[in-house]
């Protein structure tokens, strides 16, 4: 195998995934399911592909930086909003009057 980034994406995302199994087993606060699991499993190997592209597509450093910042933002967007449901809650309060 010659480019070995997917491998390392892929363990540091399982590695990353047992930061809450971990907390699952010490406490109760932390309730993850399967589904949870696979979603922030798809989401952290995504993040991580999408970051590897950019490093190996972008040559300028200050377009590397601003599209590492864009894609963490979005990232986090992502996160916040499938946890607690912060930015469509109040995209739903608008009302269309025609």
């Amino acid at each position: 195998m010659k480019d070995k980034g997917f491998l390392i994406v892929f363990f540091i995302t399982v590695l990353l995934l047992f930061i809450p199994l971990i907390a699952m087993q010490c406490t109760n606060e932390v309730n993850w399911g399967v589904f949870d699991f696979l979603i922030a499993g798809i989401l952290l190997l995504g993040l991580g592909l999408l970051l590897k592209f950019v490093i190996k597509k972008t040559k300028n450093r200050s377009y590397r930086i601003v599209l590492f910042l864009l894609l963490i933002l979005l990232f986090l967007f992502i996160w916040v909003e499938l946890a607690v449901g912060v930015f469509g809650r109040y995209l739903l309060v608008i009302d269309f009057e025609w």
